[in-house]
């Protein structure tokens, strides 16, 4: 591969809208095991949140994926391979960062404090409602009243 076409393969691969239109790869090898890529982000996606008890597999996947990404990277950067093998593995890393990144925006499973904040806003509509139909304003006096 020639200098000019690997600078090209990292800077598409380091641009900030790579993964724009980008798809997940089906499966990927990933530390020597073949990883059904997308059926697994679309699973875990599913679910918006991550259940405890799945955590530290998303976290391990995250992992594995971020060190198949670098190793990937290395070989744009150092190796010694054809223009099409680089193009193949920046299309691959371009669709580990999109995996990457619907795997980051999941939140973890905080139910009880979801359901603490949500009584806490009804709790909250329902004083604004009793103010409103006792007829009291803001500063905690009736309305109409000199």
């Amino acid at each position: 591969m020639k200098e000019y076409e690997r600078k090209q393969l990292l800077e598409r691969v380091g641009r900030e809208a790579a993964t724009i239109g980008a798809t997940i790869p089906e499966e990927i090898e990933v530390q020597g095991e073949t990883l059904e890529l997308k059926q697994f982000v679309f699973e875990i996606k599913r679910r918006d949140t991550v259940p405890a008890g799945e955590r530290e597999r998303v976290d391990q996947a995250k992992r594995n994926l971020r060190r198949e990404r670098i190793e990937r990277l290395e070989l744009i950067e150092e190796g010694e391979i054809s223009f099409e093998e680089g193009e193949a593995l920046a299309n691959s890393i371009i669709g580990i960062d999109r995996a990457l990144d619907a795997l980051e925006q999941l939140g973890p499973a905080d139910v009880e404090g979801e359901r603490a904040r949500k009584e806490a806003v009804d709790q909250k509509r329902w004083l604004n409602f009793l103010k409103q139909a006792l007829g009291q304003d803001e500063g905690g006096g009736r309305r109409g009243s000199l």
